[in-house]
């Protein structure tokens, strides 16, 4: 039996910045995104600007509906990034297993930890001490035998707390909670469960696993499972690398899209990153997925097989520009695109050619993509791009996604 902490940073960005600016004490705070660049919603907030009801996710308007006070700070990434790093090495220093969720939540295996620093509990409790003497910034930690039954122990008590869930008492403990508080349950999967009646954690576990893979396919059963406490997933060390599952990017654009050409010089600024990750990975694609939001909010995906495998940018935008122009009724703007390289090989597999594209063009391509990326890396990114992007350098970004599996845990 495993003994899993999970760690979560308390509104890591807010708290951060409450921190470092002691003027903001005792204000309602949120780090929102660029409402020039139409991003504009709340990533964090503190506690204070949670009692309005201020939720992540709003916008920032809806926020300001909420708390007219609301004092609005942009992020600063970098800082943030640096200060979830010191927070895994106080991690480090009772457990070498550390596995990062996102950039303020990890779960650690302290089961070999016990004879240096004492029950589960009470490593907890040295690390919730240990990050507030050293950072100035508290953590709520769950205790349990399970990593899924760990989040939701840390979810239970916030901020500055630690919660044990048991063998013996967790299910008194987490069958009252509504199913959607579980890691995996998210807002369409939620709905599917209310349709068989399924409201709380207590009902997904007395339900019958059969209906919920007839319903829900192999997530229904590993749902039971993980809320029954028979999740077996471990926790692997900080460098480990999962098998990825797919390459996306996406951008919301500072102004709506109404032709084609916009779209397409769009998807083509968001291949050349794709596309570069692919080679990095040294991976191709033989599938590619293009997701589109109108400006009334609404999201469509599409996929299609690819001719043959590859991870030439241009090939990729212009078969994702084909599915495009096929399945998107232009009835409304476009205020955000996405491309994703799905269906993802190892570059050395043999590539079967294709009677409706040229090998050679192919070829010529990706070789060119591998020199870009060595100018890239040594002179910048915008030192070579597409001459079709030449006056719409403010696409070009690296705000890359890298699916992978085990449970759809999602790294960014």
């Amino acid at each position: 039996m495993r003994d899993i902490l999970h760690c979560d940073l308390n509104n890591f960005y807010a708290s951060v910045e409450c921190r470092d600016d002691p003027s903001l004490i005792g204000k309602a705070v949120a780090v929102c995104g660029s409402v020039e660049a139409r991003a504009g919603i709340v990533l964090a907030k503190n506690t204070l600007a949670k009692s309005f009801g201020v939720a992540t996710g709003d916008r920032v308007f809806e926020a300001k509906m909420k708390c007219p006070e609301l004092t609005i700070i942009p992020p600063h990434m970098e800082k943030y990034s640096a200060i979830s790093k010191q927070v895994r090495a106080i991690y480090r220093r009772f457990t070498d297993l550390v596995e990062p969720f996102g950039m303020d939540e990890c779960w650690l295996d302290v089961t070999g930890s016990h004879f240096l620093f004492g029950s589960s509990y009470e490593i907890a409790e040295k690390i919730r001490e240990t990050v507030k003497a050293e950072t100035g910034l508290t953590i709520s930690v769950g205790v349990s035998f399970t990593k899924v039954l760990a989040k939701l122990g840390s979810d239970m008590k916030k901020p500055d707390a630690v919660t044990v869930l048991s063998r013996e008492d967790f299910r008194e403990k987490i069958y009252p909670l509504a199913a959607n508080e579980m890691i995996g349950i998210g807002p369409s999967t939620f709905r599917r469960l209310e349709k068989l009646r399924i409201h709380t954690l207590g009902d997904l576990a007395q339900s019958d696993p059969e209906v919920l893979s007839r319903h829900l396919g192999k997530c229904g059963i590993q749902l039971w499972r993980a809320v029954n406490g028979f999740d077996d997933a471990c926790v692997h060390e900080q460098d480990y690398r999962r098998e990825i599952k797919s390459i996306g990017n996406s951008t919301t654009l500072p102004r709506d899209l109404n032709t084609d050409a916009e779209v397409w010089r769009t998807l083509l600024s968001l291949s050349e990153n794709v596309a570069r990750q692919l080679r990095r990975e040294n991976l191709c694609a033989s599938g590619v997925a293009v997701s589109v939001k109108t400006n009334d909010l609404s999201y469509r995906e599409f996929q299609t097989a690819l001719d043959c495998p590859m991870c030439s940018a241009n090939s990729f935008a212009e078969a994702g520009f084909r599915l495009f122009k096929t399945r998107f009724d232009w009835r409304l703007p476009v205020r955000a695109v996405g491309i994703r390289a799905i269906n993802l090989m190892p570059k050395e597999y043999c590539r079967q050619s294709s009677l409706f594209l040229s090998a050679k063009k192919l070829d010529r391509e990706e070789r060119l993509g591998e020199v870009s990326d060595v100018l890239r890396e040594r002179f910048g990114k915008d030192i070579i791009y597409p001459a079709r992007l030449k006056n719409s350098l403010e696409l070009t970004h690296d705000k890359v996604n890298i699916f992978q599996s085990s449970h759809s845990y999602v790294i960014s």
